[in-house]
């Protein structure tokens, strides 16, 4: 009788800490991706914006978005791709609805992938190809092609870990270029405060880091919830599907 009164004993902190992150996690089913979601509605809302000016044809042209006229098709391949990808992907931080749904992430999943590639993939492609828009510089210039780049990294690595079937690695990558990809919605915010206290538009320079800092919050934060789930694996444990 003593044996189990033993194990039992052993495993209560086990099944105590198992327990806290089921119920921290439900608490947490809608709040992230909700978070998540909102943070690319700003950026949803101005493509939709966007294509609907090219729908509009010769009318809606402007010295501002002719770049866009002359040459459409990767700025209407970016702009759904980003959409899809931002808003998919922020039910996979639900790791509820990810139990009561079987298979979901796996789904989710070859959708996400091909839409995060098709829009880092653009967003190099209008980088490269479209003149800078009065506000634009090297250094923005530089960022673009470094982050656009760690995206698609993130991406074919997230792929070839997903091959091996080392799931860890895929998700990590995955949430990598997530965060990079979301980098559009952070940046609404860190040039809000130039906006109010400011009240003009940001020159090349503070646009450039105002923008740069939007997407190193996203990897840092991205960073600290990878080495988080690290530090604490029942927590991943609990959540995977």
């Amino acid at each position: 009788m003593g044996a189990p009164a033993v194990t039992i004993e052993h495993r209560a902190p086990y099944y105590a800490f198992s327990l806290e992150v089921i119920m921290k996690s439900t608490k947490s089913d809608w709040l992230i991706p909700g978070a998540l979601i909102a943070l690319s509605l700003v950026p949803a809302i101005a493509g939709t914006v966007r294509m609907a000016q090219l729908a509009g044809g010769a009318t809606s042209i402007t010295p501002e978005n002719a770049r866009f006229f002359a040459a459409p098709v990767p700025v209407l391949l970016h702009i759904p791709a980003v959409i899809v990808f931002s808003m998919l992907g922020a039910f996979q931080f639900s790791p509820g609805f990810r139990r009561r749904r079987h298979g979901w992430h796996r789904a989710a999943g070859r959708i996400l992938i091909p839409c995060g590639m098709v829009a880092a993939l653009s967003g190099l492609w209008m980088t490269y190809s479209y003149p800078w828009p009065p506000g634009d510089g090297q250094l923005l210039y530089v960022e673009r092609l470094v982050f656009g780049s760690a995206m698609v990294l993130s991406i074919a690595l997230s792929v070839v870990a997903i091959s091996r079937r080392d799931f860890v690695s895929h998700g990590q990558w995955m949430l990598r270029a997530y965060a990079i990809g979301l980098g559009a919605g952070t940046q609404v915010l860190t040039h809000l405060p130039w906006f109010l206290l400011v009240g003009a538009k940001p020159g090349e320079r503070p646009r450039a880091l105002l923008m740069g800092a939007g997407w190193v919050i996203n990897v840092v934060v991205a960073e600290w919830i990878i080495r988080r789930r690290m530090a604490h694996p029942v927590a991943v444990l609990a959540t995977v599907v």
